[in-house]
């Protein structure tokens, strides 16, 4: 069975985002992601994440105006230069907190903007990052996103992925893999996640349709974690998924019924 780590920005969320590390390593979780460390200070995660005995395996990019819709500017060709800025802060955040790798939201087309426009930007943006985080022994990741949750993200599909990885002509850029994100646009998961092995930093689920538990949908997770663990995967999977019940905990059986398929 694989290691799993808790995205602490979609469960736990009954509690105030600092309890939530306690809730993960009373829960069994040994990993934390999330999506941003930003609105807090390294030292408060640190603490945090020292109290309750965790690691934290990933984490995202400033990704603009968030609550304004906003899902990344590393397409805008006029947000260059704040991307750039948010490279070094993502940086600063990632070596304090002993966080190994994070991942790129590429963001929406742009309106007014081409398709060749927001690649070339990505791309060139994309190289910028992928050599300063490996100066600093941080992998970056890019993660497509189904269109159907996010209109009009800029990549939503493994080979889309793929291609602007070839691009960009780094050792240090792979595919954020979320499991739930690819079955909604392209399904093939067994086969993907042994085609692009090689190519895949991490690994985030949640089933379909609705994004919850493993086991609460169509995909066959109980098959899917015995060919991720045969494949070699040494990495964490982030459960990255909206709980069906009133509490988090309420839910997590999921681990153990999957576990004795």
């Amino acid at each position: 069975m694989p290691k799993f780590a808790a995205n602490l920005t979609m469960l736990f969320t009954e509690l105030p985002f600092m309890q939530r590390f306690e809730a993960a390593a009373k829960a069994g979780f040994e990993a934390v992601e999330y999506l941003f460390p930003y609105p807090f200070t390294k030292e408060e995660l640190v603490a945090a994440l020292k109290a309750n005995n965790l690691k934290q395996v990933l984490h995202n990019l400033p990704a603009g105006d968030w609550d304004a819709g906003e899902r990344g500017i590393a397409c805008h060709p006029d947000r260059v230069e704040e991307f750039r800025a948010g490279v070094d802060r993502a940086i600063d955040y990632a070596t304090a907190l002993g966080c190994p790798q994070v991942n790129c939201l590429v963001g929406k087309l742009p309106a007014g903007v081409s398709e060749a426009d927001a690649r070339k930007t990505l791309v060139e943006n994309l190289r910028f990052a992928a050599k300063k985080l490996q100066a600093a022994n941080i992998r970056l990741l890019i993660e497509p996103i189904n269109t159907f949750d996010i209109p009009g993200f800029f990549v939503n599909r493994t080979d889309q992925a793929l291609s602007i990885i070839d691009e960009v002509d780094s050792g240090n850029l792979f595919v954020q893999y979320d499991i739930y994100h690819a079955q909604r646009m392209e399904g093939e998961l067994g086969n993907t996640l042994t085609k692009q092995f090689a190519r895949i930093g991490h690994i985030q689920l949640a089933d379909n349709p609705g994004r919850g538990e493993p086991g609460t949908g169509e995909i066959n997770y109980a098959w899917l974690f015995k060919h991720i663990d045969s494949l070699g995967y040494k990495g964490w999977i982030g459960c990255e998924y909206k709980p069906r019940g009133a509490t988090t905990a309420e839910g997590l059986g999921w681990r153990e019924q999957l576990a004795a398929q």
